[in-house]
């Protein structure tokens, strides 16, 4: 019987390299929220509100998206946590889908209260902030746009900054509504259409987060296909037990048995699975037994 691991699992995280990015995104969204919600409330905006509550929701994200890079990087794997902290980016990015789906509840109620009789906004107070709020988004959404095709972590703060980036175009647009038309309902409207636009993208966020809770395969990626290329390879009559999961973001792991036929050696068979496994499906991190057809018979009585 042979064991061998492929390359370790060693990376802290892949968005530790954008932890200066992230404290600059976290500065500049906590500055522009005080403003945001200071001018919302003296002038009874609901755009303004609900643009202000999902830059809380930024500033809460990327604490939190940095709390977690941190964590991951200052704790090292142990006896009793033998992958150290790295799925707390993973808690991180769901727990930022939440709050995003919480604004868009909390604006939905306010509009409802508001739909009688709508308060009188005035307009050049809105469209000023709305202004500043708009270049505070478009530099922490370059700031991130990079790091979210890497990190789950950074893309929940990358997708609430960009939500917030659409939200400040519509408070632009209440704002310009208002002065030239004087309609009250336009704020509200808009404020509502700045809350729900952004669930679609939430929803997305959650399920790739709650899918590497649960430890499915990796999107995209085909374990059939997976099975049976191992399965094709010199010497391997059989393989089971497979399994493929994402640890954090890009880091994929997958262990498997293979059943190896005599008299080929196991030595050149393991190499064969790992150099297979990294080259076509870009999985690192493989822990693969090899066991013979008396061994795999066992495996299979297993109950589970």
């Amino acid at each position: 019987m042979g064991h061998d691991h492929s390359h370790g699992v060693t990376p802290s995280s892949a968005s530790g390299k954008y932890l200066p990015r992230l404290v600059l995104a976290l500065a500049i969204a906590l500055i522009f929220m005080l403003v945001e919600f200071v001018v919302a409330i003296a002038t009874s905006s609901l755009a303004l509100l609900s643009d202000a509550t999902h830059m809380l929701t930024d500033v809460v994200g990327i604490s939190m998206a940095l709390s977690a890079i941190l964590l991951a990087r200052r704790s090292r794997p142990t006896a009793t946590r033998t992958f150290g902290y790295y799925r707390a980016e993973v808690l991180a990015a769901l727990a930022n889908a939440l709050l995003l789906f919480g604004v868009a509840i909390y604006v939905l109620y306010e509009a409802i209260a508001r739909l009688g009789e709508p308060p009188e906004v005035p307009g050049w107070p809105v469209l000023i902030v709305g202004a500043l709020g708009l270049i505070a988004n478009i530099v922490s959404f370059l700031l991130l746009r990079s790091g979210a095709q890497e990190s789950l972590n950074i893309r929940g703060a990358y997708l609430e900054v960009f939500a917030d980036l659409i939200g400040s175009v519509g408070v632009l647009l209440s704002a310009a509504i208002t002065l030239a038309t004087g309609w009250r309902y336009a704020d509200m409207i808009i404020g509502v259409a700045i809350g729900v636009w952004v669930l679609p993208r939430t929803y997305v966020l959650a399920k790739r987060s709650l899918r590497i809770l649960f430890q499915h395969s990796p999107e995209g990626l085909d374990v059939d296909d997976m099975t049976a290329a191992l399965r094709a390879i010199p010497g391997v009559a059989d393989i089971h037990d497979l399994h493929v999961w994402t640890l954090t973001s890009g880091m994929e792991v997958a262990s498997a048995h293979l059943t190896v036929t005599p008299p080929h050696p196991t030595g050149p068979v393991l190499r064969a699975a790992q150099e297979l496994l990294s080259s076509r499906f870009h999985i690192d991190h493989a822990t693969l037994q090899t066991e013979g057809p008396d061994e795999a018979n066992h495996c299979r009585e297993l109950s589970w």
